[in-house]
């Protein structure tokens, strides 16, 4: 397993989030956690990258105890977060935007040599280097913000909700394009997304969290309706 998580609880100050979480990511995988609004999936996401502190517990990356580590040294060691919003530097061209995505890399030369081979997966974005990111679509900053972390070559990208705000055509794009990141450089994806049957169908596993807890763990093809409406229904 390339990541690790035995979370007793993590939450906001008096406020409890998540509770007895354990989840593990396969290498070469694409798993999703599924759920409704206030389950506790982005705050998952923020315990693993270090955002967030937990009291108890126990976070692996590739072997390495990685428990609330500074985000930066994850980062630094092959983990990558796209955060939900299509969160951009608006005022930055699309060029300097994948720049700042290579910001830990020493040699500025390996940071424009990776834009090329980026950028081959958002053939939209080459035509608009220079454009300033405050003029894309909403599907064009949702690329750019996934072009922006795949820059450091991640060995697992962490995604917040990569389809909200988008068209149902941006939607299949978008997964689409996710499938291919997986495939053709072999990055490990854990998923956080609303869209449930679309997501379900590029999914290797799927965990459901429901009140901050987990109620099902599993193949995709274990998700039939009732299952689904038990997890969403509250």
């Amino acid at each position: 397993m390339i990541l690790k998580a035995d979370i007793p609880e993590a939450g906001y100050g008096q406020k409890i989030v998540l509770k007895n979480i354990t989840l593990e990511v396969g290498e070469g995988n694409i798993v999703t956690l599924i759920g409704p609004n206030g389950a506790g999936k982005s705050t998952l996401l923020k315990v693993i990258i270090g955002v967030l502190k937990i009291p108890r517990g126990h976070v692996s990356f590739n072997g390495t105890n990685i428990t609330n580590r500074n985000p930066e040294q994850n980062v630094q060691c092959g983990i990558s977060l796209v955060p939900q919003g299509n969160r951009v530097f608006d005022e930055l061209t699309v060029q300097e935007n994948l720049e700042i995505g290579g910001y830990i890399l020493k040699n500025k030369a390996v940071v424009v040599e990776r834009i090329e081979p980026v950028l081959g997966l958002f053939p939209d974005l080459k035509e608009r280097l220079k454009q300033n990111a405050g003029k894309l679509s909403g599907g064009e900053k949702q690329q750019l913000a996934l072009a922006r972390a795949l820059m450091l070559k991640p060995k697992i990208l962490l995604m917040d909700e990569p389809s909200l705000g988008l068209s149902p055509k941006l939607v299949t794009q978008a997964f689409e394009t996710i499938q291919e990141i997986n495939r053709k450089l072999e990055t490990t994806i854990l998923i956080v997304e609303q869209k449930v049957r679309e997501v379900i169908k590029i999914a290797n596993y799927v965990y459901a969290l429901r009140m901050g807890e987990i109620v099902f763990s599993g193949s995709p093809v274990g998700l039939n309706s009732e299952t689904l409406r038990k997890i969403f229904l509250i």
